[in-house]
This record gives structure tokens, sequence and C-alpha cells, in this order.
């Protein structure tokens, strides 16, 4: 019967449930604390999966409670097999539970290799398809430059074609200006007119409509019924008149609306479904159709006749289109004989601008040929010269490269070297002083063993030895802060060292490992020589008992 408001919002409250203290008595294990391991959302609420686990918790107890006593060895035996038999089902379990998983795995594995490949798939769609997009739109802008090289090209074929002979003409003006499609009434962009450029000229500008004083100004000058409108009320309107009669008006506006009426009940007057029959109907049965006219197959005689007619007509017809073609031809013999004239002196120059033509064609053939022999030379030579810089470029590289290597394995070696001086001494510094302390720990024992010392003797050996071991400390100190300065100095050196010394240096090193090696093989190849006298010799004497 009562209700609060909370002042928490509802992610600050708890969401898990509410598990309260408890108290076990002694000697009891409820089988609820057995799943004390299970929590909200990891395990709770319980599923297939707990409910199977439950359950072989349940049998495990179970089987441990008909487990036999440790009282003999036979029931030891018998208990050993038990709990054998047991792990080799766990075993079994477990080998299924891993499958099962490993089937799982394998499953979100073939999800996802599907995934990608649908992916890809789409990618490689995508891809295509965006080449494809991209090769049209080449194709679109190459055909539209071939169809405006093509329209060009025409124009001046029909430009020269106008003009054959070469002739100057003069312009024309008054033909231009009767002409409404000349270049006076409609010139072409191509030639270098626009006819949008300077358009803004014919723009009414007007100072009432593009400026804010303006506006106010025309705003002023306008009477106030112009800004300030008075709406009226509409009157009713009386359906009758003085005398208590209805206007013919108001009873028109009564019937028009019961009209209106009628028609959306007919237009909204949903059907209604068609009962079914009672009775049988009767089917009538079509009127039958009149039969079908039949021509009567003409005799061969009259069709004979009919072609002979119609080929006759065609005779007559065709002779008196000669006739009326030789009567023209005749009336007009002088003009078809000054057209073959002036034809046959138009053949002639034709004829020597065919000629020249074929000439130029040939220079042109012949220039395209020479050009198209120099370009290939040209290109042989260039190739050729490619090859060979090329070639000289990378053993050039390879040089560098190996020299370079060659200065980075000195220095190795210089460094692996000193290191191993180094270490060399370290040893045998340490050597040295494990002797002595050896040899004095031995004479201390021999003179102890004697007792042929005093103290005296014993504290000299003592400070002797001392002074020794402090002088050795400070000279090897004194080394190996001499070592360190030395190194500083030749980093330092190397640091400084410009690329003419270091081209020195390896010159050097090239000079002292190369020479020798090249003055061994020249003592060999002499060596040689020497020897192939004596052999030669050797064989001829041989060959020579031989025969």
């Amino acid at each position: 019967t009562l209700g609060t408001q909370t002042d928490y919002r509802d992610g600050e409250a708890q969401t898990d449930p509410y598990s309260p203290e408890y108290v076990v008595p002694r000697g009891s294990v409820p089988e609820l604390l057995t799943l004390a391991t299970l929590t909200w959302g990891q395990g709770l609420p319980a599923g297939l999966a707990e409910v199977e686990m439950i359950e072989r918790a349940r049998e495990k107890r179970a089987w441990e409670a008909t487990l036999p006593a440790m009282d003999n060895a036979s029931q030891i035996a018998k208990r050993r097999k038990m709990m054998d038999d047991m792990e080799r089902k766990e075993w079994a379990f477990r080998e299924q539970e891993i499958e099962k998983l490993q089937e799982v795995r394998l499953e979100v594995l073939k999800k996802l290799l599907r995934r990608r490949e649908e992916n890809q798939n789409e990618l490689d769609a995508k891809r295509l398809d965006d080449h494809w997009q991209n090769h049209q739109k080449a194709k679109e802008e190459k055909i539209k430059k071939i169809q405006h090289d093509c329209a060009l090209m025409l124009r001046k074929l029909i430009a020269k074609r106008k003009n054959v002979m070469g002739k100057l003409e003069r312009r024309d003006i008054i033909k231009e200006y009767t002409d409404f499609a000349s270049q006076t009434y409609a010139p072409l962009s191509r030639i270098g007119y626009f006819p949008d450029n300077h358009s803004e000229r014919y723009v009414v500008k007007n100072f009432y409509l593009n400026t804010f004083a303006g506006l106010c100004e025309l705003e002023a000058s306008l009477p106030d019924s112009v800004t300030q409108v008075k709406i009226k009320a509409p009157k009713p309107k009386y359906t009758t008149t003085k005398t208590g009669f209805i206007k013919r008006s108001a009873r028109l506006e009564v019937e028009l609306a019961q009209v209106h009426k009628v028609l959306l009940e007919q237009k909204n007057k949903v059907k209604e479904p068609k009962k079914p029959l009672r009775f049988l109907e009767r089917v009538e049965k079509p009127v039958p159709r009149p039969p079908t006219p039949i021509l009567e197959k003409p005799s061969i005689e009259e069709e004979e006749t009919e072609l002979a007619v119609i080929c006759l007509q065609k005779l007559l017809r065709g002779r008196a289109i000669q006739n009326t073609m030789f009567e023209g031809k005749e009336k007009r013999l002088e003009l078809i004989q000054e057209l073959r004239t002036t034809h046959a002196l138009q053949e002639d120059g034709q004829l020597l601008l065919k000629a020249e033509e074929q000439m130029t064609l040939v220079l042109q053939q012949q220039h395209d040929l020479q050009m198209h022999k120099l370009s290939s030379v040209e290109n042989h030579l260039a190739r050729e010269e490619g090859r060979v810089l090329a070639n000289i470029f990378d053993f050039l590289s390879k040089e560098l490269v190996r020299l370079q290597e060659e200065r980075k394995i000195h220095a190795f070696v210089m460094l692996a070297e000193r290191q191993r001086r180094m270490r060399e001494a370290e040893e045998s510094g340490r050597r040295q002083v494990e002797e002595r302390r050896r040899q004095e720990e031995d004479e201390i024992f021999r003179q102890a063993r004697e007792g042929d010392c005093t103290i005296e003797s014993y504290l000299e050996d003592i400070i002797l030895s001392s002074m020794e071991n402090t002088a050795e400390e400070q000279a090897r100190e004194e080394i190996q802060r001499m070592a360190v300065e030395i190194n500083d100095i030749a980093y330092e050196m190397e640091s400084r060292r410009n690329r003419l010394q270091s081209e020195e240096i390896v010159a050097e090193l090239v000079y002292d490992f190369l020479i020798p090696e090249a003055e061994k093989m020249s003592i060999r190849e002499k060596v040689r020589q020497s020897q192939r006298k004596h052999i030669y010799a050797a064989h001829q004497i041989i060959h020579r008992g031989i025969e």
C-alpha cells in the first residue's frame, strides 16, 4: 500500500540476485554447497550443460559411496580396479568434450572463412565494376574525341570542296545579311565568338529592387490599403425571404447535397457476395457459326490469258516511257553536247590533279619510310646505350657495396682482436694473481710447518705482498684509463675522417690484400711455365721410345 521514489539510477542499483549468509550444521554436507562455484552470469541461471554437470557430480558421489573399504588386499585390488574404470570413463568423457569443443571451433572457423571469402568476392566484384566503369568512361571519351575529330575533318573537307580550284572569293555582305543562317546572325563559338560573354550587360538593374533604401522608398510610396489589409467577416446567408418563402438557390443547394450523398453511397457501397444456386441453371448453347466461303479455283486457260495481258501492259508502258525519253533527248540535244564538251575539259584537269596527288602520296610515303628507319636506328642505339650504362652502373654499385662490406668486416675484425687481447690480458692477470696467492699460501704453510720463521719475517712478507698487490692494481687501473683515452681519441678521429681518408684506408687494405695474392699467382704461373718445358721434353722422349 506504500510507494517510494529512489534517488539512484538503475545502473547504480544491485542487479545480481542476493545470496544470504548461511550456517552449516556439524556433520552435514548439503548438496547445494557443491554448487557454490556457480554465480550469476557464470552458470546461473542453469542450462543444459550445468544440469548434466550436476548429474555427473551426483553419480560420482554415489560411486564414491559404493567404494569398498581398504581392509584387506582383495578389497584394495577391487577398489583399484573400480578407480581405474572410473578414470577411463572420465578420460573418455573428457575426450568427447574436447571433440565437441573442437567441432564448435571448427564451425566458427568455417563461418569466418566463408565470411572472409564472401567479403573478398564482394571486394573483387567491386574492383571489377570500378575497372569496367573506368574502361567504359575511357571508351566514351575516346569515342567522343573521335566523333569530334571526324566532325572537324568533315567540315574541313566540305570547306575545301567548296573551293576546289583554290580561287579567292570576296566577301558578299548582301548575301550574308540575306541568309539568316550566316555568321552575321549566328556566329560559331569555334571561330572565337562567345555569345554568353558580357551577358550581364543585358540584366535589368533597378534601384528600387536591388537596394534596401530603394525598397524602403518603394514601400513608403505605396498606399496603406496595400500594406494594411482589412478583412471583413462574411455575413450569414439568408435562405428565406421577408415573406417566409424559401429561395430558389437554397432549394437547389439542398437538392445538390442530396444527389451528392446518393452518389457517395453508390460509390462506397460494398458488393454483396453471390449466393450459391439452389437449383440447376440451364446452359444455353452458342449460336452456330456461318459456313466459311470458298472461292472457286480459276481454270488454267484463264490464268494464262491474264498473265499474257499483264505482260502486254508492261511492254506497252515501257515502250511509251522510251518514246518520251527519246523525244526529250532530241529536244535538248544541243545542251547535252555542250555539257559533254565541258565535262571532257574537266576530266583533263581532274587527271592532272590525280597525278599530282599520287606524286605527293608517293613522296609522303618515302618520307614516312625514311623517318621510320631513322627512328628504328635511334631506338636500337638508345637500347644499346641503356644496356651498357645499366651494366656499368650495376658493376659500380656492386663494387661500392663490396668495399663497404670489406670496411665493415675489417672494423669487426679489429674490434674482435682488441677484445680478445683485452680478455687474454685479464685472464693472464687473474691467473698470475691466483698462482701468486697459491705460492704465498704454500710458502706460509711451509714456513709455519717448518717453524723456523718469526713473526717479523711473516709480517714483512705480508707487507711486501700487499705492496706488490696495490702496485699491480694501480698499474692495471692506469693501463685501463689509458686504453679508454686511446679509444676515445680513435673514435674521434674516426668521426672526423672525411671521404678521401676513408678511400685511402680502403685502398691500402685492398692493396695489402690483393697485391700479395696477385704476386703469388704470378709466381705460380712462372713455376708452372718452367715446369711445362721439362714436362714437354719428357713427353717427347717417351713418345720417341714408344715409336
